[in-house]
């Protein structure tokens, strides 16, 4: 899967390429050692087919140096280099959109859709109604209920005043009002049940909480409090209902990459806003404009939790530790297959595994347009300031930042990849 992903991303380089008349020495299938190859006769390039079938390669005439000769790349206009360059992060997302087709067309598509509001709630007074399809969330569009609920998720609700924008009888309806509220005592986490119940696992740590103070992180598996042993969510519903957050000081047993430890922390004073409706999660069949409509949507939920992931780096939300590579990748691919194989059907799991490729897709596209040494964004972006001056960046310099910006790159692949290992065993 990860192969068809890099593999399309390099047609989308090659056939570019081939478009603008640039010369593509070898289009690989995979990497490593040469199986099968040939040399087209009319093209001159050769199609191999590699070792190990991760991905592919799209090697060019004088690519980065040489002499600038007809049908090299270096001597293109920059206008054609770029359309080169940029043809592999768009062809990620011509792939996402090609599979989103394919699940939406299948099982549906899961429009935020408002299931219930209380008539003594603040949405109710507002306005709000049952049927009501949710468009947008104080200023950000939300593309489905997963965006809607990675929003919950990922903000809090403000205390003050909620905007909604909601989809009612094909007419847009503006919603303005001041959610309910309380203050309590809180950790900062939320968590899910493990599949083999042995705890609770955290997948989020709010910024600035109890929680995030004392160190505790996302995948941390909670396994008991104040030595209550605790293996599902419902008991750790009991356990804070008996034992109510009052602001004292609580040990919590948590079991990292294997390894137990205790965490002392104490709950802080909070002023909370909650949404009192609740909305639909489930996928919902559509029309054929529909299908196309939310296939667009699919592919921008997944941007749009990339760019997320980005700024959740940089403002301290998630940490280096919390992000994957290519061998957590498979293993998440392989546990979430097994898991939907083992609930559901084969066909769901299948229809699991297109999504989370359709989601690696976008993401390596997106990542890939990030203004980066050694990434496709870093060499558009030296193209662009070639454009400006109007003459190319110093070919030597131009080098130094890419060979160093893959050296860097590859060292953070390296510590992502021993990471990963050291989570699984």
């Amino acid at each position: 899967m990860l192969g068809l992903v890099v593999l399309f991303h390099e047609f989308g380089h090659f056939l570019l390429a081939r478009k603008n008349h640039i010369v593509v020495e070898e289009f690989a299938i995979g990497m490593g050692p040469k199986i099968l190859s040939f040399k087209s006769k009319k093209s001159g390039t050769v199609f191999a087919w590699r070792a190990l079938p991760f991905g592919g390669s799209c090697s060019m005439l004088n690519e980065d140096d040489g002499e600038a000769v007809p049908g090299s790349f270096v001597g293109a206009p920059v206008w054609r280099r770029a359309l080169v360059v940029a043809a592999g992060p768009v062809f990620n997302f011509i792939l996402a959109l090609l599979i989103s087709l394919v699940i939406v067309g299948v099982s549906g598509a899961d429009p935020v859709i408002v299931e219930d509001v209380p008539a003594s709630s603040p949405e109710a007074a507002a306005g709000l109604q049952t049927g009501d399809i949710i468009e947008s969330y104080n200023g950000e569009w939300i593309m489905n209920s997963r965006d809607f609920y990675m929003d919950l998720l990922l903000s809090e609700v403000p205390t003050d005043s909620v905007s909604l924008v909601v989809n009612r009888d094909g007419q847009n309806v503006r919603i303005r009002y001041t959610p309910a509220s309380e203050t309590k005592y809180l950790l900062g986490i939320h968590w899910d049940e493990t599949s083999d119940a042995s705890g609770i696992q955290l997948t989020m740590v709010n910024k600035g909480t109890a929680a995030k103070k004392a160190g505790l992180q996302m995948g941390d598996v909670i396994t008991a409090i104040n030595g209550t042993e605790i293996r599902t969510a419902d008991d750790m519903t009991e356990y804070l209902q008996a034992h109510p957050l009052d602001g004292s000081q609580i040990e919590i047993t948590i079991e990292r990459d294997g390894k137990q430890s205790t965490v002392q922390l104490t709950p802080e004073k909070t002023t909370i806003a909650s949404l009192s409706f609740s909305y639909n999660m489930a996928r919902v069949k559509q029309g054929f404009f529909g299908v196309i409509g939310y296939s667009f949507r699919e592919v921008a939920f997944w941007i749009k939790m990339s760019w997320k992931s980005i700024a959740g780096m940089l403002n301290g939300t998630f940490g280096i530790n919390d992000m994957s590579g290519p061998v957590g990748i498979v293993k998440t691919v392989g546990d979430t297959y097994s898991e939907a194989a083992s609930s559901a059907s084969t066909g769901a799991a299948l229809l699991t595994l297109a999504s989370v490729m359709s989601m690696i897709s976008v993401s390596l596209g997106f990542m890939n347009l990030i203004p980066l040494p050694a990434l496709d964004g870093g060499r558009l972006l030296m193209m662009l300031i070639e454009a400006i001056r109007k003459k190319p960046v110093n070919r030597k310099i131009e080098e130094n930042i890419n060979f160093y910006g893959l050296m860097a790159l590859m060292a953070f692949i390296v510590y992502i990849t021993i990471h990963d290992i050291l989570k699984i065993i």
